[in-house]
This record gives structure tokens, C-alpha cells and sequence, in this order.
């Protein structure tokens, strides 16, 4: 069964993200056609990017074993969402330097974004979808954004309208589709990580 990793964008204390992914994780786990999970950044304490460049592009090769456990989670599953925040028109610091930190474990991977701030985060996402091209990962185009002003209590309590329903579930059928369309692609480049 195809497996979907839902990476939770952010480490700011008093994040929100954490609501919102909790939220796409509650709806996901109602479907027969994939296997979802939660991958939290704050589990993966990465440091700044302290891998050398060629070790990105060659799996198996990582001098350190915060970044061997990172590509043995990401190098397990399918696809992904990324539920981001929009900090300063831009995606979170953390989340950048988690997807540096590998090149060959998000190839051949699908990828749909979820995202939150006050234009609902879209300039994080078209960011992200320009950085996951660069991977070789398939961006579905359908996504979610969901705006601080409507979808949040007070700017901090999610409470999102049941509006937002049919798009998830329109991002979650485009990344399990493609993720299983790509699963030929996979099998033929296999990654063997840490």
C-alpha cells in the first residue's frame, strides 16, 4: 500500500502547524488507498545543513546519523504533504534545511501542500513547488491554503470551514494517484538510505 508522509513544516514554538496538520492527518486516515503518517520536524533535530555536498546525491553515504535516521524516514515512504507556514513571504528555515539535507530519498515522489498565514501561505508553497522540481518530486497542483484571518480563532485556534474539506480531500486523491503512478520510477531507481 502506498505510503504518504504528512511533514510538519515548523518548529517556532507556539506553532500552529501542528492544528493543521493533526487536521489533515484525522482526514487522511479515513481512506482505504493509502497508509498516512505524521513526520514532525521537532523529531528530527537537524542542525544547519552540515552534510557534505556530495552526500546529498549519493544515499549511503551520510557522515552523521541525525541525517542517516532522516533519510531512512523520508526514503520510506511514497509521497508527502507538507503542511508550511509563510514566514516573511517564504517558507519556514527549518523545513528548507530538512529537504536539503537529502536529494535522491524525494525523487520519484509525489508532493501536495497544505499551508497557512495570512494570505494563506500560497508564496511559501510556490516556493516549496520550485524546490521539490528541483528533487525530482511531482508537485500536485490542487492545494490547500487557509487563511489566519478566517480559518483561525483569534489568529491562534484552528477552526477551518467545511469549504476546505473538498480541497483536501481533491490534494489527497491527486498525491496518492501520482505516488502510485511514479511507483514504477521508484522500483527502477531504488534508494537505499542511511
Amino acid at each position: 500500500m502506498i505510503k504518504i508522509g504528512i511533514i510538519l513544516g515548523s518548529t517556532r514554538p507556539g506553532r500552529k502547524g501542528e492544528q493543521v496538520a493533526q487536521w489533515v492527518y484525522e482526514r487522511a486516515a479515513h481512506r482505504t488507498d493509502a497508509e498516512f503518517e505524521v513526520i514532525d520536524l521537532l523529531d528530527h533535530p537537524l542542525p544547519h545543513l552540515d552534510e557534505p555536498a556530495p552526500a546529498a546525491m549519493s544515499p549511503g553515504r551520510y557522515q552523521h546519523e541525525h541525517t542517516r535516521a532522516w533519510a531512512d524516514t523520508i526514503a520510506s515512504f511514497d509521497g508527502f504533504v507538507m503542511v508550511t507556514a509563510e514566514y516573511n513571504h517564504s517558507l519556514p528555515g527549518a523545513l528548507k534545511n530538512a529537504i536539503d539535507y537529502l536529494y535522491a530519498e524525494w525523487n520519484n515522489k509525489a508532493v501536495g501542500f497544505v499551508s497557512y498565514g495570512s494570505v494563506g501561505g500560497a508564496r511559501a508553497v510556490e516556493q516549496l513547488r520550485l524546490v521539490c522540481g528541483a528533487l525530482q518530486m511531482a508537485d500536485v497542483a490542487p492545494q490547500v491554503t487557509l487563511s489566519l484571518l478566517t480559518e483561525f480563532e483569534n489568529f491562534t485556534i484552528f477552526k477551518p470551514g467545511d469549504h476546505n474539506l473538498t480541497a483536501l480531500d481533491t490534494l489527497l486523491d491527486q498525491v496518492v494517484a501520482w505516488s502510485t503512478a511514479l511507483a514504477p520510477l521508484r522500483a527502477a531507481s531504488p534508494v537505499t538510505a542511511g
